[in-house]
């Protein structure tokens, strides 16, 4: 189970938030990067990012046959988190940071839901195991590895009988520089060249393709279900059975928040304070007509704060 709370105080010192409701039905958050991410940073981070991965370290470790002892021989070779290629951390980084943003900022979120993740989803990730299995055996097969499908992030708010009342689910991501480009493409997918004009648009597959047409129970929300049935069936009795009688449309469907959280390196031209997506009304891309959240998270040396952090997580075993 997840049950590390975020480092609120730190998170004051790291980054600026401007906050910003203008629409009922739609919230935009910026953070900002004001502190150094140093080591009190790091060790802030730490416990927050260890819960987050836990489920899955533990899960994994098991299906490939290697032990989570210190002294275990491929110890320092097979070691889920911190074994995985740089662009799966990355964006590993990008949904713990989704995470911690919507518990720490809840109430600067629209509506003012109080949102937890009692879970985080990683296990749900085949590709990830199928990279340990073949570095279990060869240390030298390292590989690029394949993004995990379905939701990038779920989380729930639950009323005083445990029962999930609103779900916030949707898509996290991380570039390592937030340019207009590289940001458009994120939200509106790759750009086509058309052989006929010679002309490159955006395929529109890209985020606001897959918040748009995603069902309104996310797929998520069932597999944490089934996580909370295997980690904690007892003391989330209430939880587990609300999303089964929705699922089964034999009790009322939570209702939704959309989520995107973009995180990343400022771009070298970029202003204090300049949002990447428009905050003074909600985008007229996003469609399907719910609570939409956007959180902009721009950082300054991402990439080496990811490395060390990562690299850092049980350190100490």
């Amino acid at each position: 189970m997840h049950n590390y709370p975020p480092p609120k105080e730190a998170l004051e010192l790291w980054l600026k938030a401007y906050g910003t409701v203008e629409d009922e039905n739609y919230g935009h958050l910026l953070l900002e990067q004001l502190g150094e991410s140093d080591a009190a940073l790091l060790d802030a981070l730490r416990p927050y990012f260890e819960s987050a991965h836990l489920d899955a370290r533990e899960y994994f470790h098991k299906k490939i046959g290697v032990s989570l002892h210190p002294d275990a021989k491929l110890r320092k070779t097979v070691t889920y988190p911190n074994c995985l290629p740089s662009k799966a951390l990355r964006g590993l980084f990008g949904e713990v940071i989704a995470g911690l943003v919507t518990e720490a900022y809840q109430e600067e979120f629209v509506g003012g839901h109080p949102w937890q993740v009692p879970i985080f989803l990683f296990r749900e990730h085949d590709d990830v195991e199928k990279y340990l299995w073949s570095l279990r055996y060869d240390e030298k097969r390292a590989r690029e590895i394949y993004g995990r499908h379905g939701t990038d992030f779920v989380g729930i708010s639950l009323d005083d009988a445990g029962e999930v009342v609103r779900v916030i689910a949707g898509e996290a991501k991380w570039r390592k520089s937030l340019t207009p480009s590289a940001v458009g493409s994120l939200l509106h997918g790759p750009k086509i060249k058309d052989e006929k004009t010679g002309k490159s648009d955006y395929s529109n597959k890209g985020i606001w393709y897959e918040v748009n047409r995603d069902s309104h129970i996310p797929h998520g929300l069932r597999q944490m279900q089934f996580l909370l049935e295997l980690r904690d069936p007892i003391g989330h009795a209430s939880t587990i059975l609300s999303i089964d009688k929705a699922v089964l449309n034999l009790g009322p469907a939570p209702e939704r928040t959309d989520l995107i959280v973009i995180s990343g390196n400022e771009a070298a031209r970029r202003s204090t304070g300049e949002t990447i997506i428009p905050w003074e009304e909600t985008p007229k891309e996003y469609k399907a007509g719910r609570d939409l959240q956007i959180v902009e998270v721009i950082l300054k040396d991402g990439n080496t704060l990811i490395d060390k952090l990562y690299e850092s997580l049980w350190s100490d075993e």
